[in-house]
């Protein structure tokens, strides 16, 4: 367990780490000590653009991040893409309401305590190490998306089917690396302070792929609105 001691999942009550990141909408950096003293924050930390489930946990956030910024909240979001790929993804997927950053070394992930499983022959020890056995027996289900409750390999090559979605060089170097990365999201109040979050790690998988509810962000960025 000596490897995993560095790792510790930012709960509610904790201080966001500062964490520099590429800026992905425009050049230079983004920082997570920008947001400190000025305005809450909502954090989505994600695995790469070539995760189909990521992109649409993205746009869940999307299509709140004016609702948020209504309150006085912004939204930077961060993937594992290179930062090239990543630019080229959101010039043909343009997501105006919200920061989005670059993290192909996976520092924001670690960071905030988010572990990238390693998949094994036969050896669970969640949230670090999954057995193939263990995730070829996963199923998911998305009403509307998939047209029945589907493997995650094969669900996820369905929606990059469906998505049109085709995969290059340095989206499979991310894959190969962070393909196992739990991801999260973390609202921060002003002063950095983890008010909420929804995370993969919690549930022992039973939150893999999901989006949190919109009610859920919503009702507690009304407890930190202006």
């Amino acid at each position: 367990m000596a490897e995993h001691a560095m790792e510790r999942l930012l709960k509610p009550g904790d201080r966001a780490p500062n964490v520099v990141l590429d800026a992905i909408n425009h050049g230079g950096k983004v920082a997570i000590d920008d947001f400190r003293g000025q305005s809450p924050v909502l954090v989505g930390l994600y695995r790469g653009l070539q995760c189909p489930f990521c992109r649409r946990h993205i746009a869940a956030s999307a299509l709140l991040a004016s609702a948020l910024r209504e309150k006085g909240i912004d939204s930077l979001t961060v993937v594992n893409t290179p930062i090239e790929r990543a630019r080229l993804y959101f010039r043909y997927h343009p997501m105006p309401g919200i920061i989005t950053a670059s993290d192909p070394e996976n520092v924001a992930h670690r960071a905030f305590g988010l572990p990238n499983l390693q998949f094994t022959e036969n050896e669970d020890e969640w949230p670090y190490k999954v057995s193939m056995p263990t995730v070829m027996a996963m199923r998911i289900d998305m009403p509307g998306e998939l047209p029945e409750p589907m493997g995650c390999l094969d669900a996820a090559a369905y929606l990059n089917n469906k998505d049109g979605y085709e995969m290059t060089p340095a989206d499979q170097q991310t894959d190969e690396k962070y393909g196992g990365q739990l991801v999260g999201e973390f609202l921060l109040d002003r002063d950095g302070i983890v008010r909420w979050s929804f995370t993969e790690v919690e549930g022992g998988g039973s939150n893999m792929f999901a989006i949190p509810k919109a009610d859920d962000v919503m009702s507690v960025a009304s407890q930190l609105s202006h």
